[in-house]
């Protein structure tokens, strides 16, 4: 499957590179500061990175078919610290202009594109469209590809999200210059979830510094969130759990154990205080 999606993806590539030339779509970059991703995800709390998704290859369609404007409200009234937008077209039915979308809303909330990267080109789409940041999946890359869009993304002005799966996947975002990692439990290429990946890999970590580590998938449960913040990750990146449900809103308050009441108190407050 991972095979048929990167297939896909460089056709994409080809057909937008020919629609929208690179030095048209950086004419597009927002005059406006985007928010940071890192920043939102080393808060002093349970950082949630809440996922706007329709479709996934291992699942099918989920429940969810709000637009991702009010998707994107409804993490932003509930707690979220950024936000994951899928843009991969044919396997998860998402868009690059869902991005744009929410990013026009204003929230405060940095904008994570979700998507099988490989080229530069790609980041220039993130950013033209008021993303903070960018996945690079390790399993797709080889490690020349991955150094330089790891140092890519700085010139463009956005945090790269290294996601890896196994030891191996970590030792090569380590050494390509990797910050924020995100350990994905399931495993592209069998879709199975098991939430020790992320234990066994962030042990691999500790007493290391400079690093932001977030785990992906699987997580379903408040207590979760706590044994993986306990084992020195900062963020959580749930998508399948929101988006499977008809208020992933609701969905993510019941997932942090918060009041929504309260947390629209504190936002006014905090942009009081700014």
């Amino acid at each position: 499957m991972l095979d048929r999606i990167l297939a896909r993806k460089r056709l994409d590539l080809e057909e937008a590179q020919a629609r929208v030339p690179l030095a048209e779509l950086l004419e597009a970059v927002p005059g406006r500061p985007v928010p940071s991703f890192e920043a939102a995800l080393t808060r002093p709390q349970l950082n949630v990175i809440a996922e706007i998704k329709y479709q996934s290859p291992s699942r099918g369609a989920f429940t969810c078919r709000l637009p991702p404007r009010e998707i994107g409200r409804l993490y932003l009234d509930n707690g979220a610290a950024a936000i994951s937008v899928l843009t991969e077209a044919h396997f998860f039915r998402g868009d690059l202009e869902f991005i744009r979308t929410v990013s026009e809303q204003e929230t405060g909330l940095p904008l994570l594109r979700k998507d099988f990267i490989f080229d530069a080109y790609q980041l220039a789409e993130a950013q033209a469209h008021g993303a903070s940041a960018y996945l690079l999946i390790v399993a797709c890359l080889s490690p020349g590809r991955l150094k330089e869009l790891i140092r890519g993304g700085r010139d463009f002005r956005l945090d790269a999200l290294v996601e890896v799966h196994d030891a191996f996947e970590l030792e090569a975002a380590v050494e390509s210059g990797a910050r924020i990692i995100g350990v994905n439990n399931r495993d592209l290429r069998t879709f199975n979830v098991d939430l020790d990946t992320s234990f066994q890999l962030a042990r691999r970590l500790e007493g290391e510094t400079g690093f932001v580590l977030v785990s992906e998938s699987g997580i379903r449960e408040h207590v979760q969130l706590l044994e993986l913040r306990d084992a020195g990750f900062h963020a959580f990146l749930v998508g399948s759990l929101l988006m499977d449900s008809a208020d992933p809103g609701a969905g993510l308050r019941e997932l942090l154990q918060i009041d929504a009441a309260r947390v629209r108190e504190e936002e006014l407050h905090g942009s009081l205080r700014r």
